[in-house]
This record gives C-alpha cells, structure tokens and sequence, in this order.
C-alpha cells in the first residue's frame, strides 16, 4: 500500500497520511480544517513489515482501509486543555 504524507504549517509534528495523493475531500472538515496549510512530505510504500517513527504502521494502514486518511498528532495535541491543540486557532 503506498500512502502520501503532508505536515501541517500550522500545527508542529502534525501530518495526514493519504490513500489517495491530494485526496483532501475525503478527509472530514473538522479534522482539515485545524491544519492550516498542509505540505506535501513523501509518498512511500507502508507494508506490514514497515516501522514508522511515531506512529504504529498497522494502525496507519487500518485508517487508511476503512477512512482513506490518517491524521499523527504528538499526544498534547489532542488535549483540549492544552494551549496549541487541535481546536486552537
């Protein structure tokens, strides 16, 4: 399976792994839409044998299966509470 990365401008050590390159409108807009704009990384083969630095590569394919997309945000991120989250403007 080859996925495609893009980082976010907007949110550090954000990035959207894709099925699709450029495939954006599969990718709901209360997820898009916190990431500003988004800059393409690479494009790379994602087997099962493939270790990723920070995220689990079977979780990542699995995403990618059942929603197209994937979103790998550092832990704080996804805290509300925490100023810079996902929800920050």
């Amino acid at each position: 399976m080859i996925t495609h990365i893009y980082k976010s401008l907007r949110k550090p050590d954000a990035y959207l792994y894709l099925r699709e390159k450029d495939a954006f409108g599969i990718v709901p807009d209360s997820v898009r839409s916190p990431l500003g704009e988004l800059s393409f990384v690479m494009s790379l083969e994602l087997s099962p044998e493939r270790k990723l630095a920070r995220a689990d590569a079977a979780v990542v394919r699995s995403n990618l299966i059942e929603r197209g997309y994937y979103l790998q945000v550092p832990p704080s991120v996804l805290d509300p509470l925490v100023a810079g989250g996902v929800g920050d403007g």
